[in-house]
């Protein structure tokens, strides 16, 4: 992998800190025994616990949404981690993004996080990311996909600065003035596939209170404007800038970068990422003894083991792929690669 510049205003993170990650029935379970099998693999160094979420029954659960591959949670307990249990109170089954929100709350009190979505390789030691956990940031890989400005407004600047004001928030201090305020650059917006800060409860306790104001206030801003699935997305930069954090906290270049990959889904992984994010998911995955428990998901067996990802990725130019992601799953569908 290539790597990063450490900047010298940012030193490499040789404090303790602590990864947590979700997983449940379904793919999520296998994606946290990939993401658990990439940490070791590449971040040796990391001495931290590493908590792998999950969600109770309850209310809020139509189903039973417990890990339940016995195989898995083994294979989790082996490799160093930590299963965490912990209750949905706000979220759940109708809104299962909030279970990144409700699980910082089980989390111990009084040590630096750092939050990955499951479907996330880590590539290189993390431990060399110069992480200011005092200052919070979140994962820049994202576009413009909220709001959708309606015909007769309100501006991007009438919606955000309505949620801004909700909360007490100084907007004009979190603005990127290198962008237009008629271009959603202008605004901070995250993608929440990694965040940190120093206290996951702190931080778990304001996403929740945020995420929920916002979802249960009637904004007039917002009556045009869907929520599902973009409620964390929409919240993340107002929680960041209450604690002092920015985009600009961690350098880039290292996370959704040299150092982790999210991949989000297999197919996409194969025909998208770098050739070295590709050879390391089957450099940690070819030991029998976890090929015998990943291949337990259909995507990962025909995909890793039985070669088809490969085929899937010389679909593709990866150093010219299209510019919207639509397109490559629907020729990924249209060939039979594509699986969840």
């Amino acid at each position: 992998m290539a790597k990063a510049q450490t900047s010298q205003a940012h030193p490499a993170s040789e404090q303790n800190f602590d990864i947590v990650i979700i997983a449940q029935a379904g793919r999520w379970q296998y994606e946290a025994a990939l993401f658990a099998l990439s940490l070791r693999a590449y971040s040796p160094r990391f001495s931290g616990k590493l908590y792998v979420a999950k969600p109770q029954p309850g209310p809020l659960w139509p189903k039973d949404p417990r890990i339940n591959d016995p195989q898995v949670k083994g294979l989790l307990r082996d490799l160093g981690a930590e299963i965490l249990p912990f209750e949905n109170r706000h979220f759940g089954a109708p809104y299962p993004y909030g279970n990144k929100i409700e699980a910082l709350s089980a989390m111990p009190d009084g040590r630096p996080f750092l939050f990955f979505d499951s479907d996330t390789l880590i590539t290189d030691e993390v431990r060399n990311v110069p992480f200011d956990f005092s200052r919070p940031s979140a994962s820049l890989r994202v576009s413009g996909t909220w709001p959708e400005l309606p015909l007769y407004g309100p501006d991007y600047a009438g919606i955000w600065g309505a949620l801004y004001g909700l909360f007490g928030l100084d907007m004009a201090t979190a603005v990127n003035p290198a962008y237009p305020p008629d271009c959603w650059r202008h605004y901070p917006y995250f993608n929440a596939g990694f965040f940190y800060y120093h206290s996951a409860t702190q931080f778990g306790a304001r996403f929740a209170e945020y995420a929920c104001t916002i979802r249960d206030r009637d904004l007039p801003e917002l009556a045009c404007q869907s929520l599902d699935p973009w409620l964390d997305q929409v919240a993340l930069p107002l929680v960041i800038h209450s604690f002092g954090g920015e985009a600009e906290a961690l350098p880039q270049g290292y996370l959704d970068g040299s150092h982790s990959c999210h991949y989000r889904l297999i197919p996409l992984l194969y025909a998208r990422e770098s050739d070295a994010v590709v050879e390391a998911l089957e450099a940690i995955t070819a030991p029998q003894k976890y090929k015998k428990v990943l291949k337990a998901y259909a995507p990962f067996k025909r995909l890793i083991y039985q070669g088809k990802g490969r085929e899937a990725r010389a679909l593709f130019d990866q150093k010219n792929l299209p510019r919207k992601e639509q397109v490559i799953r629907n020729r990924l569908r249209n060939a039979g690669y594509w699986m969840r």
